[in-house]
């Protein structure tokens, strides 16, 4: 069940109108709509404000739009399921998906699973090729059918399970949508690409983002690394107040800065704090947008 359908789902067991939820989080009924209906996400704030009113987590929601989803909500599904057996550096190149969630599994094996509502015949349309060297896993998406990639980005779903003991090292490339990334732990994740969002949660390790464009990331806290490397573009973390981070600027000319309901503000690093935020590059701008949990 993805979060559009969760949140739907909790709403109605709960006897809240659309426009009684609207009201108590303090955005329009087409706001609700949309959330409902899978074509947008509410942000760090809202979903918090969502968490409270329904009695759950943050990271329970964002878990739920990450986990697999029913037989229902996909028409066509195409999966790839390959034995592990060492630690292994994996090396993804997706190119384009509307959306793409990786986690980490408790089995021995490494799962690339296709989804779409649309998109027929996917193991013929896509050909997963594994080039698997010693200590390295190459995964490759070969588009056998040339799909473009505006249908990919509006059709098809990719997620992807990393074997929890064996995963030290992943990169990936790709353009997506949504990056979705939950219960994914290991020592370096590198993403090189375009994602109009990221959600991250229950996630610990270092976590790299490189980009020519702009990234809105949503995170419920960083245990580790977050480090973001941009070209004359913007990143916005949003973040809860409560998880102090480090929060350092590598690049060359590039601005930081903090967000508290909306306005520029001033903090203090923490000393004692082995967890950070940075932005390298050239020319970019990184806000951490800190949220405050409604009481």
């Amino acid at each position: 069940m993805n979060f559009s359908e969760k949140l739907k789902e909790i709403r109605k067991k709960e006897g809240i109108s659309q426009e009684q939820l609207a009201e108590r989080i303090g955005v329009t009924r087409q706001a609700i709509t949309k959330w409902e209906t899978g074509k947008g996400l509410p942000d760090i704030e809202n979903m918090v404000i969502i968490a409270e009113i329904f009695k759950t987590t943050i990271d329970e929601l964002l878990t739920a739009s990450a986990t697999k989803a029913a037989p229902e909500t996909f028409v066509y599904t195409s999966e790839t399921i390959y034995d592990i057996d060492c630690e292994k550096h994996f090396d993804v190149n997706i190119g384009s998906a509307a959306e793409i969630i990786l986690s980490s599994g408790d089995d021995e094996k490494l799962h690339v699973k296709l989804s779409s509502e649309t998109l027929e015949n996917l193991a013929s349309m896509y050909k997963i090729k594994l080039d698997d060297r010693k200590n390295k896993l190459d995964v490759v998406f070969l588009n056998k059918n040339k799909l473009s990639r505006y249908e990919a980005e509006e059709s098809l779903t990719v997620e992807i399970i990393l074997p929890n003991k064996y995963s030290d090292h992943c990169e990936i490339a790709a353009n997506v949508k949504t990056l979705v990334i939950s219960n994914l732990h290991l020592n370096r994740l590198e993403y090189d690409g375009t994602a109009e969002q990221v959600l991250i949660s229950d996630s610990s390790g270092s976590l790299e983002f490189t980009a020519k464009t702009d990234y809105e990331i949503t995170v419920d806290k960083i245990t580790g690394r977050l480090d973001i490397n941009q070209w004359k573009a913007k990143a916005v973390v949003h973040i809860p107040e409560e998880n102090l981070v480090n929060v350092i600027n590598k690049g060359r000319k590039c601005n930081v800065y903090y967000l508290k309901e909306g306005k520029a503000a001033e903090c203090e690093n923490v000393a004692d704090s082995e967890n950070e935020i940075s932005v390298s590059g050239i020319f970019s701008e990184l806000a951490v947008d800190l949220i405050r949990r409604t009481t």
